[in-house]
């Protein structure tokens, strides 16, 4: 089957930038034909361990069948409005092609879920992430996973609970630098002070305005010598580019230099992600390139 970028592109800005659950079924419906099937093929897929006692706090392993030795992983955290989602969109493949795509790769594919609001408000999430990290620590050499290369990459919600990690030195094991290669932010939110005040971020993040602050994580970012990715898709909503460029703005105030960016062009909200594993080569290659440079 014939893919051409141009083309999706072009049916992804007539949707627009608005995020509702139709648009999610249509994004889905789009890549469908060009996202691998169950039982996927070459592939060793453990589902559901837990790295916590909440029902919420599993994680599914994507391993190669035939790769022996240790491999980096890519751990990925989903989104959801820090309400919902889940690391498997039942009778999709979604969020599946993430960890495939990584596999598929020569990694190990980590898919995590973690505890929402409003039963679990801010910082459940960052402290989930830290829970599965540890977890994977623990367990690597079972998962033929390589435990100093731990690669982090979360997307809208999960963008905001990886940078909330990586920005808290109490929630790592050595108290300083997250022990983790890297991490990938993509659509997220890292001002809450300046972020659209909805049900949802109030849901998380609390509605005591006066605690935006210091439950923001610009500000540790801009400090953390670990290594970054921040993105946008061309299509997102508003606020996420808008909360993008502030970072990069903060970033180049403190620095002088920019972050890591990339706007992904022909993209929305949720093609960002879905895209992986299929002949759409755009952010992949991207991480494969960030993950090369940073590793020398």
């Amino acid at each position: 089957m014939s893919f051409d970028t141009h083309e999706f592109a072009a049916q992804v800005r007539l949707w627009g930038n608005t995020l509702s659950p139709r648009l999610l079924e249509d994004c889905q419906a789009l890549y469908a034909p060009y996202h691998e099937s169950e039982p996927y093929a070459g592939m060793c897929v453990t589902r559901d361990l837990a790295y916590g006692d909440h029902e919420r706090q599993r994680l599914d392993v994507f391993q190669s069948d035939s790769i022996a030795g240790t491999r980096a992983a890519l751990v990925f955290v989903h989104g959801g409005g820090f309400v919902g989602g889940d690391k498997k969109r039942p009778g999709t493949p979604y969020h599946d092609n993430v960890a495939l795509w990584a596999v598929r790769h020569g990694m190990v594919g980590v898919n995590i879920t973690y505890r929402v609001a409003p039963a679990a408000p801010w910082p459940a999430g960052a402290e989930d992430i830290a829970a599965a990290l540890n977890w994977l620590r623990t367990n690597a050499a079972e998962y033929g996973i390589a435990a100093d290369r731990l690669w982090l990459v979360g997307t809208s919600a999960g963008a905001v609970h990886v940078a909330s990690y990586v920005a808290s030195p109490n929630l790592h094991a050595s108290g300083g630098t997250p022990e983790i290669a890297g991490a990938i932010m993509l659509s997220g939110l890292y001002d809450i002070e300046t972020a659209e005040r909805n049900s949802l971020l109030r849901a998380y993040f609390g509605k005591d305005t006066a605690l935006y602050r210091e439950r923001s994580s610009l500000y540790g970012l801009i400090e953390t010598r670990l290594p970054l990715m921040f993105g946008f898709a061309e299509h997102d909503p508003a606020d996420f580019e808008a909360q993008t460029l502030q970072l990069v703005n903060a970033w180049h105030q403190r620095h002088r230099r920019w972050p890591r960016l990339v706007r992904l062009m022909g993209h929305n909200h949720f093609t960002a992600t879905m895209h992986l594993n299929t002949p759409d080569e755009y952010l992949g290659n991207l991480i494969l390139d960030f993950m090369k440079e940073e590793t020398r």
